[in-house]
């Protein structure tokens, strides 16, 4: 008998493999759609079948036109129901956000409004601010001039990222950079790189340790809450994380993000991240509707958030996530980022707004303490070349990213 048939994307989120054994353990038929000629620790795996479109970085029309064709393709196949559609990073969200999918597929991620907030980080800012997080002093700027705001506030450090997490420029998704400036000197290399090429989210840059809260929106509210704080990120100078550790939520935190969860209407998975500062308090930093990189560790916990999210697409009255949530403590590791890490504390900060810096030696000494409940993302002994790749390819792709 055909299975239900999903299909993932993109295939190089980091995501991607603990996705697709939540996916397949559940029984479901999982496909992906990867980009042209780019390679991923997820093509190595024998639970799933990609297929290539045109890379959104190189051409967005060309992507969003090859993906409706896969989906064409795949849904005149057989199938036990109706398949799904399930986005797994920003990109694939927007795409996803933009397609008519009528009665032949069901979409397992935000759509509408629930998708312009998932991806414009000035619109979570606001929505966080409602709710009642902390929200660092924020500009929305489209040109240098719009900084001033936020500079003759005295608000140095700041932090300049892309206010839409899915920036088109001429026809493709642009890749910004993010800049941590500490003074007017800083500043200025960030303008002259920048050039007004998309507008920028100027926050005041907070330093403190990641968290994360994560959890499962249904009808009645949110389900199988967890959380996570960041043990190492892969970059001191900010990035997602290298290791995390799993805590439990906060009960002031789930208040404020079940209002969140509940202002905006969204359905399924979420993600909340989150900033600890060295005084103890909470900042917002944005909201991720799509699988997050660190789903190894709530797999670990028995949090099957993925295969949840399927099955709250197919029947919203679906018991799915219900009853779980907690326990132990464990610690999850990334092998290619920790390797990273090393290299990143090694070369030193690279702005004067980063007055702390992790030891190399006490670094090296904290990772090569592997604790025998440790566990590694995206390692599954029936598919052990997933591991190996993706240690590879994370190597690789950030040594190549960070010659300069």
């Amino acid at each position: 008998m055909a299975q239900i048939k999903v299909l993932i994307g993109f295939a190089e989120a980091m995501s991607a493999p603990e996705v697709v054994w939540s996916l397949a353990d559940a029984g479901f038929s999982v496909h992906a759609f990867a980009r042209k000629g780019r390679v991923s620790a997820l093509r190595h795996s024998r639970h799933v079948v990609c297929h290539e479109i045109c890379a959104p970085e190189s051409d967005v029309q060309a992507s969003l036109s090859e993906l409706e064709a896969l989906l064409r393709s795949l849904g005149s196949e057989p199938s036990e129901g109706q398949p799904i559609l399930f986005p797994l990073d920003d990109k694939a969200v927007w795409l996803c956000s933009k397609l008519s999918l009528g009665n032949q597929w069901r979409l397992a991620g935000p759509s509408g409004i629930c998708a312009e907030l998932a991806l414009r980080k000035d619109m979570q800012v606001e929505a966080a601010r409602e709710a009642g997080f902390n929200v660092p002093k924020t500009v929305l700027a489209r040109t240098a001039k719009d900084l001033n705001a936020l500079i003759e506030a005295g608000s140095y450090p700041i932090i300049l990222k892309a206010a839409e997490c899915v920036p088109i420029y001429q026809g493709r998704v642009y890749s910004c950079r993010k800049w941590v400036c500490g003074n007017r000197a800083e500043l200025d290399c960030a303008i002259d790189e920048w050039k007004e090429k998309v507008p920028l989210l100027a926050q005041s840059f907070i330093t403190g340790n990641g968290e994360g809260v994560f959890g499962l929106a249904a009808a009645e509210g949110v389900r199988a809450w967890s959380g996570h704080h960041r043990v190492r990120m892969m970059n001191p100078q900010g990035s997602g994380s290298s290791a995390c550790a799993s805590q439990p939520v906060a009960e002031e935190i789930k208040v404020l993000g079940q209002r969140l969860i509940a202002n905006s209407g969204w359905q399924g998975l979420f993600m909340i991240e989150l900033l600890r500062d060295e005084e103890g308090h909470i900042w917002f930093v944005e909201l991720n509707g799509r699988p997050w990189g660190s789903m190894a560790l709530c797999r670990r916990l028995g949090l099957e958030y993925p295969a949840w999210q399927v099955e709250l697409a197919i029947d919203t009255s679906s018991r799915a996530g219900l009853g779980t949530g907690g326990g132990p403590s464990i610690v999850c590791r990334n092998a290619g980022r920790e390797f990273m890490h090393m290299l990143f504390v090694l070369r030193g900060p690279k702005s004067n707004a980063l007055n702390r810096w992790p030891s190399f030696w006490k670094t090296l000494r904290e990772m090569l303490q592997v604790h025998r409940t440790d566990g590694f993302y995206n390692w599954r002994r029936d598919d052990a070349m997933v591991f190996f790749a993706d240690f590879y390819y994370t190597v690789y792709g950030n040594l190549f990213k960070s010659r300069d």
